[in-house]
């Protein structure tokens, strides 16, 4: 257990250096690049600059000198972002750290909700579809599951924006909380914080439930197949023959084996749904991670855009690590001794 710990804690550090790597060189091939972007921005609107001090400035938001040999900008780059450094952000005139770390939460927020909702939805519907197999509720359910699946949650998102916020009025067009609302998180203070929490809710509950109309049916589709699977197993039908409970041996023997192979797909699809965010936060105004990527890109805020990718790549990574690590002790067959 150790040696597999450490290869693959090992096999992360690789994949966050990569990813790194990968940041930097992609977007110095984009055309002009971010230095000659940054410096034709200050030339147009300072003409009184000096070459210096352009440089100095150019220095200051991406953390390399943008006359340095590439090697030399790179290893500035590393060295910066291992002091946790991500340069000054263009088009909000702060640290990118600083705008990451207030917009990470309220992405995390939106979308642990989701994901919590849709794969409790998800594994209660499979669930019951397994059970009544060849049904025309199975049939009627599968065909709702794979058709909510297929369609992309910014097309929901659009379809309650329209109708629930604009025509409707019953849900807000955009933002984080109400500006009457008082930002509260204090447990001396349960009122002003129920408050908050409520209205952030509120605010986050068009765009959590444009990803949940998507991600049910996928969860749904794959416990659907696990318990089928399940049910045919020897070891159920002994436990009938014994006179067992229904209500036990669902839980117990079918849930329990059944849900096991969707917990590593749960913790890939909150990395996954951090990336993909980006366009719902867009289309609701709702100020996280991905809205200010998309904020970076249409005012070429390299700095912002690639401290942004860089954390949703770094949360998939770390996903798929904490599933691998995990799933061993929820269910003992998946162990590194039992598969060598």
């Amino acid at each position: 257990m150790k040696r597999y710990l450490v290869e693959r804690t090992g096999q992360l550090v690789v994949t966050i250096f990569a990813v790194m790597s990968l940041t930097f060189f992609l977007i110095r091939g984009l055309p002009g690049g971010p230095a000659d972007a940054i410096r034709a921005d200050l030339i147009q609107n300072n003409p009184e600059m000096s070459t210096d001090q352009i440089n100095r400035r150019v220095e200051a938001q991406l953390n390399v000198m943008p006359d340095a040999p590439l090697h030399e900008q790179y290893v500035s780059y590393v060295a910066a972002l291992l002091r946790g450094d991500m340069g000054q952000s263009i088009s909000q005139g702060a640290p990118v750290t600083e705008i990451i770390a207030s917009a990470a939460p309220w992405t995390i927020f939106m979308i642990g909700t989701a994901v919590a909702f849709a794969f409790v939805i998800g594994i209660s519907a499979g669930a019951i579809m397994a059970y009544r197999e060849g049904t025309k509720f199975d049939t009627n359910s599968t065909v709702l599951a794979i058709l909510m699946n297929s369609i992309p949650d910014y097309i929901y998102g659009l379809i309650f924006l329209w109708g629930l916020s604009y025509q409707l009025g019953v849900f807000p067009t955009g933002g984080r909380f109400s500006s009457t609302t008082e930002p509260t998180v204090n447990p001396l203070a349960p009122v002003e914080t129920l408050t908050f929490f409520g209205d952030a809710l509120y605010h986050a509950a068009l765009p959590i439930t444009s990803i949940v109309f998507v991600a049910w049916g996928g969860w749904a589709l794959g416990m659907r197949g696990n318990s089928i699977q399940v049910l045919g197993e020897d070891y159920l039908r002994v436990a009938r023959l014994r006179g067992l409970p229904q209500r036990r041996i669902a839980l117990r023997y079918v849930g329990r084996n059944a849900i096991l192979p969707m917990y590593t797909s749960m913790l890939i699809t909150i990395g996954f749904l951090l990336g993909g965010s980006i366009i719902i936060e867009q289309v609701f105004a709702y100020p996280g991670m991905g809205y200010y990527m998309i904020e970076a890109l249409q005012l070429r805020d390299y700095p912002l855009m690639m401290g942004v990718f860089l954390i949703i790549t770094i949360t998939v990574a770390l996903g798929v690590y904490v599933a691998d690590l995990t799933y061993g002790m929820i269910d003992p067959r998946a162990s590194v001794g039992d598969s060598q």
